[in-house]
C-alpha cells in the first residue's frame, strides 16, 4: 500500500527541459510569424519566405537536444556501471548531480557487513557467557551451515559462529530441540521468537533489541535458574549495554520461557532474561574519506539505522557523520513529532536510530520539503517505500531484496557508500555537460535567427542571408555533432568542491542567459559582417561567406563551452579529443562544401579566394577572443 501511494516526481532536468521547450516553442512561432509579416510588407516572394520561415523554425528549435541529452545520459550509465553503480532509470543519472543529502543505511553500506560477536553479558557480568545464552542464540536463528559454509543474514551467521566456537553445534541442537512454532522477526517488533520441543518440555527463545526484550521480562537467569528481576538488576543490564553500545557494538538480547503448549497465545510475556551479546561490524575504510568529500561538496550525510542510538552515534563519530548526541534522534521521538515539526528540525539531525519503514518515508519527505534533493539507500523489503519516495532510490546489489531493487533508481553492485559518492560526482559532470550542450545549441540557434532576421529588416532589397537548405545543413553538421562532443567533456577538477545545485535552479542560472544571448548576438553580427562584405562581389558570394562564418564560428564557440569560468588554455584545449576531432572534421567538411562543384550545386555556394577565407576564419575565431577576454575580465573583477 505504501508503494502504491508513493508518486514519482519528474527529475529536475525533465522539469527544466519541459519549461524550456514551452519557451522555445512560443519564441520560434513568434519570430517566424514576424519574419513572414515583414517579408509580406517588403513585397518579397511569398513561397520563398514561407520556406525560409519554416527553415527558421527549424533553426530556432534545437531538435538535436533530446538526442544529445539521451546519448549523454546513456554514456553516463555506461561509465557508472564500470564503477559498480547500475542505473535503472536514465534520468536518475542527472538527478544524482543535484543530490544535497544522502540518507544511508548503516549495515553493509557504511560498514563491511562482516558481523562478529566481540562481547557478551550473562550472570550479571560483562564478558561472561552461559550455556543457556549460547544455546538460545543458536536455536533462535535462521542461519545454517552447509558444507562448512555459513549461510544466512550477517547478524545471525555471526551468532551461529559464536555458538559453534563454544561447542554448541546447530545441527545437534536442532535434533534435540525441534522447532515446532515461531513468531518471525518484524521491523516494528524488533524481535523474533522460536518455540522448541525437547522431550516433554516446550521452551520459547526470543532474541532482539535490548529494550524490547527487557520490557517483556519479569525474571533473570542466574546460575541455571530464573530469579525475580529487581530494579538493581535491570540497571546493571542497562549500564552494561550502554558501555557496549558506546564502543560501537550492536546489542542483541535473549530471553526464554517454558510453555505448556507450542501454540500458546501469550508467548512473549513474563519471560526470563538470559543475557546479551555485542556485535561489531567494522566501518569500511574508504567511507570516511567519501563522507569528507561529501561535506566538502556541500552534501549532507544522514545515517538511518535500526540500531540503538548509542551504537549508531559511535559509528557516526568514527566516520565523521556526527559528533554529539544532540544530532541523534530515535523512532520514538519521531513518533512524538508532527510532520511540520519534523520538517522544521530535520536538518539538525545526522543520525536516525531505531527507525521503522514509516519513519524512513517521513524523513525523506521532510528533507524534500526543505527543497533538498534526497538520495536514499536501503536493502530490505521495508525500505522500498522510502526508496521510491526519494529523488534517487539506491538499492544494495549484494544484500538487497528484489522488491527493493525494483523500487530503486540505482543499484550498488558492491553495497558501498563510496560508490554513491562517485555516482554523485559523475552525475554532476553529466549535468554540466548537458548544460554546456544546451547553452551551445541555443546560442548558435540565436545566432542563426539574428543573422536572418536582422538582414531582412536592415537590408530589405537584397537576397536572404542564408538559403533554406543552408540553414538545415548548419543544424545538421555544426549543431548536433559538437553538442554531442561537449556531452562527453571531461569533468572539471573542482566539481566536488562546488555546492549542490538548487532543485529549482534554472538551466541558465549564474549568467547562463546573458552568456547565451551575447554569444548568439555576436555570432549573428559577424555573420552579417561577412554577408555585407560578400555583397561587394555578388549575392551568391555573400550567402556563401555568411554560411561559412555562421558554421565555423559555431565550431569555434564549442571550444568556449569547455568552461564558462576558466580559460580553455587552463582547462586544456586538447583534453576533449572528441571535440577536437569534431572540430577538424566539420571544418574540413565546410571547406569541401565551399570548394567542390557538387556541393556548390546542392547548397548554392561558390568557391572563395584566399583573402575571403582569411576573413571567414578571422571573424569565426573572434568568438574565442571575445569569450577569453570576458573570462579574464570577470576573474580580474
Amino acid at each position: 500500500r505504501m508503494l502504491d501511494e508513493t508518486k514519482e516526481d519528474m527529475t529536475p532536468l525533465q522539469q527544466r527541459l519541459a519549461h524550456l521547450s514551452k519557451i522555445l516553442g512560443m519564441l520560434s512561432l513568434g519570430v517566424c510569424a514576424a519574419m513572414f509579416v515583414v517579408a509580406i510588407l517588403q513585397g518579397r516572394n511569398l513561397f520563398d519566405m514561407l520556406l525560409l520561415s519554416i527553415s527558421l523554425a527549424v533553426a530556432a528549435i534545437p531538435e538535436g537536444l533530446p538526442a544529445v541529452v539521451t546519448i549523454v545520459l546513456a554514456l553516463g550509465v555506461q561509465v557508472m556501471s564500470k564503477q559498480n553503480a547500475i542505473v535503472r532509470k536514465l534520468h536518475a543519472v542527472e538527478t544524482l548531480g543535484s543530490v544535497s543529502v544522502i540518507c544511508s543505511d548503516k549495515t553493509g553500506t557504511l560498514t563491511q557487513n562482516k558481523m562478529h560477536v566481540v562481547s557478551s553479558y550473562a550472570n550479571g557480568m560483562l564478558q561472561e557467557v552461559n550455556e543457556e545464552l549460547l544455546k538460545g542464540m543458536v536455536l533462535c536463528n535462521d542461519a545454517s551451515i552447509s558444507q562448512n559454509e555459513v549461510l544466512g543474514e550477517p547478524t545471525e551467521t555471526a551468532l551461529l559462529c559464536f555458538g559453534e566456537k563454544q561447542g554448541f553445534h546447530k545441527k545437534d541442537l536442532d535434533m534435540k530441540y525441534v522447532r515446532v512454532n515461531e513468531i518471525p522477526f518484524d521491523s516494528n517488533r524488533k524481535r523474533m521468537t522460536t518455540i522448541h520441543q525437547h522431550e516433554r518440555e516446550v521452551v520459547a527463545y526470543t532474541k532482539g533489541a535490548l529494550e524490547k526484550i527487557l520490557a517483556m521480562c519479569t525474571s533473570v537467569w542466574q546460575d541455571g535458574k530464573a530469579v525475580r528481576m529487581s530494579n538493581y538488576e535491570k540497571q546493571r543490564i542497562l549500564e552494561a549495554s550502554r558501555q557496549v553500545s558506546e564502543d560501537a557494538q550492536r546489542v542483541l538480547a535473549l530471553a526464554r520461557k517454558t510453555l505448556k503448549s507450542p501454540y500458546e497465545d501469550d508467548v512473549e510475556n513474563k519471560m526470563c532474561f538470559i543475557g546479551f551479546v555485542g556485535l561489531m561490524d567494522p566501518p569500511r575504510e574508504e567511507v570516511k574519506d567519501a563522507i569528507a568529500r561529501c561535506y566538502k561538496a556541500g552534501i549532507r550525510v544522514a545515517m538511518i539505522t535500526g540500531d540503538h542510538p548509542l551504537t549508531a552515534l559511535a559509528i557516526a563519530r568514527r566516520l565523521g557523520i556526527a559528533k554529539q548526541e544532540t544530532e541523534v534522534i530515535t523512532g520514538n521521538q519521531l513518533d512524538a513529532m508532527s510532520d511540520e515539526e519534523l520538517c522544521a528540525s530535520v536538518k539538525g539531525y545526522r543520525v536516525f536510530a531505531r527507525v521503522t519503514p514509516q519513519h524512513k518515508v517521513r524523513i525523506v519527505q521532510a528533507f524534500k520539503q526543505n527543497d533538498m534533493v534526497v538520495a536514499m539507500g536501503g536493502d530490505g523489503v521495508n525500505d522500498a517505500p522510502s526508496l521510491k519516495q526519494a529523488d534517487i532510490g539506491i538499492a544494495m546489489g549484494q544484500g538487497g531484496t528484489d522488491v527493493c531493487k525494483q523500487a530503486s533508481d540505482m543499484i550498488l553492485a558492491d553495497d558501498n557508500f563510496a560508490t554513491i559518492v562517485k555516482a554523485v560526482e559523475e552525475g554532476r559532470g553529466i549535468y554540466e555537460n548537458i548544460q554546456k550542450a544546451i547553452l551551445y545549441l541555443l546560442s548558435c540557434n540565436l545566432g542563426e535567427i539574428m543573422s536572418l532576421f536582422l538582414a531582412i529588416i536592415c537590408m530589405p532589397h537584397v537576397v536572404s542571408t542564408l538559403s533554406a537548405i543552408q540553414i538545415l545543413w548548419v543544424n545538421l553538421i555544426t549543431d548536433a555533432f559538437p553538442a554531442l562532443a561537449l556531452g562527453v567533456d571531461p569533468m572539471e577538477w573542482d566539481i566536488m568542491e562546488q555546492q549542490p545545485r538548487n532543485a529549482k535552479e534554472s538551466l541558465f542560472a549564474h549568467g547562463g542567459w546573458m552568456f547565451t544571448i551575447l554569444n548568439g548576438m555576436f555570432i549573428g553580427t559577424i555573420t552579417l559582417v561577412a554577408f555585407r562584405y560578400g555583397l561587394n562581389s555578388s549575392p551568391a558570394k555573400a550567402q556563401t561567406m555568411a554560411f561559412m562564418v555562421l558554421s565555423l564560428s559555431q565550431l569555434f564557440h564549442a571550444l568556449n563551452l569547455r568552461s564558462r569560468t576558466h580559460s580553455i588554455f587552463v582547462v586544456g584545449l586538447f583534453k576533449n579529443k572528441w571535440l577536437i576531432l569534431t572540430f577538424l572534421f566539420s571544418t574540413a567538411l565546410q571547406i569541401a562544401v565551399c570548394q567542390l562543384p557538387i556541393f556548390n550545386f546542392i547548397l548554392k555556394t561558390v568557391p572563395l579566394d584566399m583573402m575571403s577565407w582569411g576573413l571567414v576564419f578571422g571573424l569565426s575565431a573572434s568568438v574565442i577572443l571575445i569569450n577569453e577576454a570576458s573570462k579574464w575580465f570577470a576573474k580580474d573583477k
